[in-house]
């Protein structure tokens, strides 16, 4: 029994290794594709970059992981039921769940790997990538220049292009506002079209104008409006070069401690203290919001009931009830009541509306941290659970290699993550709790984890053409039966 635990689970072993290789780096390129623009032509050094896919590496394991699982046991098992090792284990009087075993604890291990991994590994590979990532998205000024944007990331100038070339990278229809001196848009610069570099030392930044012209407000003595004659001056020129000093654009690291405060950069008790500090404070405000309320609108002692109490005799005072007070209004008083309570019902659905946007924005913030939270166990759970869907469902096909394994793997894959992220933006828009939410994904799978079990025990053949096929050809000859005697039934008079 122990040899034959060993081979399954060398078995295992290779194409987990190699399949979880090959989903990270399908994952990494999807990043580069992503953020692409953002470190081309930078000047960045392969340190940096390798820093930089380093930590991303890290941070996509959670997706990596449980994909490599389902298709590395996928292919397990349908290795072995292809090449009629699974049956001859089998007629050995071996059940499959003993076959499993090995990698059932292979697997449980690799779980509660996979929670200390997400509980203290993830959250410092999030926030070093998501700190550098910023860093180098903050180089190259030019290249942060967006068509049809202000660009402002440069002191004492603001920067509009229509259009990039991004082959050639020139730009057309320049705008350039200096704000040197501090006295607003008097200095414009309009071109046709330009070119920006960075020079070598990365001090300055030329940029080359072509057809274009300079637009300056000239400073006026009088201050007299009558008598002011706006004086301004207008340059044009074929060719220009702009010399702008740069500083702060080479690569500077960012404290990390500024992106601490991300839900994807904390562990289980970070988000814990944050979580409870949050409610608290979310309570004391609905309290509080309550209490204004019933004090200052629903039970407030208006001043039309103060005026009628001082106009009767102390003597005869006592408390009366609605219906009361407004019989001995006036038609006058009655009317500023009525309006006064209008515009006070007004009022208060203004301040009940303002205030339920605020709650709703601070319960969405709450909610990204419980999200947060119960993804450190649903990725452990994930792994559990496309064991279970991988291997009965590899020893029902019977087919190895990375064909028909890779197409159900991509199924149950892309099933499991298009129900998790739906159930995510239910929870993060207050349409479920986080709970149960986070967890919809992992309760469906996990009842066909087991049916797919139990049929791979039983040696069923949901897998196999033939029986849908047979299946078939016996509910047509049955609907045929019962349409060949509902017609006899009907010829006989």
């Amino acid at each position: 029994m122990k040899k034959l635990h060993l081979y399954v689970i060398k078995t295992y072993a290779g194409p987990l290794v190699s399949t979880f290789f090959v989903v990270l780096f399908v994952l990494l390129m999807q990043f580069l594709w992503k953020y692409i623009d953002d470190l081309i032509g930078k000047g960045l050094e392969f340190s940096v970059i390798a820093e930089l896919l380093l930590y991303t590496s890290v941070g996509l394991v959670p997706l990596a992981l449980p994909l490599a699982i389902l298709l590395s046991s996928l292919m397990t098992f349908g290795s072995l039921g292809e090449n009629f090792e699974l049956t001859a284990i089998k007629s050995s009087g071996i059940s499959l769940q003993k076959i499993m075993s090995p990698l059932i604890i292979l697997t449980v291990l690799m779980s509660i790997g996979a929670f200390y991994f997400a509980n203290n590994v993830l959250p410092f590979a999030n926030l070093k990538m998501r700190s550098l990532l910023y860093d180098v998205q903050q180089q190259r000024p030019e290249m942060q220049i967006r068509e049809g944007i202000f660009y402002n990331g440069i002191d004492n100038f603001s920067i509009k292009v229509a259009e990039k070339n991004h082959r050639t990278s020139m730009m057309y229809d320049l705008k350039i506002y200096n704000h040197t001196h501090g006295r607003g848009n008097r200095k414009v610069t309009i071109a046709d079209s330009g070119l920006m570099r960075i020079t070598e030392d990365k001090g300055h930044l030329v940029t080359s104008l072509y057809s274009g012209y300079n637009y300056e407000e000239m400073e006026e003595r009088s201050r007299q409006l009558n008598e002011r004659t706006f004086p301004h001056r207008l340059d044009r020129f074929d060719e220009q070069t702009l010399i702008i000093e740069l500083s702060g654009f080479d690569l500077q690291r960012t404290d990390v401690e500024a992106f601490r405060h991300n839900s994807q950069m904390m562990n289980l008790t970070q988000l814990e203290i944050i979580t409870d500090s949050l409610k608290q404070v979310l309570t004391k405000q609905v309290k509080e919001h309550t209490k204004t309320l019933i004090e200052s609108t629903f039970f407030k002692q208006d001043y039309l009931h103060s005026r009628l109490q001082d106009s009767i005799n102390p003597a005869e005072r006592k408390p009366v009830d609605a219906w009361e007070l407004d019989q001995r209004l006036t038609a006058r008083q009655r009317e500023q009541a009525l309006d006064q309570a209008v515009t006070m019902a007004r009022w208060t659905r203004n301040q009940i509306i303002s205030t339920k946007t605020n709650f709703d924005w601070q319960n969405r913030r709450i909610r990204r941290y419980e999200i947060e939270w119960q993804r450190k166990f649903t990725l452990s759970f994930a792994c559990f659970i496309f064991f279970f869907i991988g291997a009965p469902l590899g020893a029902i096909i019977r087919k190895g290699g990375l064909g028909m394994p890779v197409v159900v793997s991509v199924v149950f894959f892309v099933l499991y993550y298009v129900i998790d992220i739906s159930a995510m933006k239910f929870v993060r828009e207050l349409v479920l709790p986080s709970f149960p939410g986070m967890w919809i994904s992992s309760f469906i799978l996990l009842p066909l984890g087991i049916f797919l079990t139990y049929k791979a025990s039983a040696d069923s053949p949901i897998m196999n053409t033939e029986t849908y096929y047979n299946l078939y050809k016996r509910i047509s000859r049955t609907v045929k039966r019962l349409t060949r005697q509902n017609m006899l039934k009907s010829r006989i008079p």
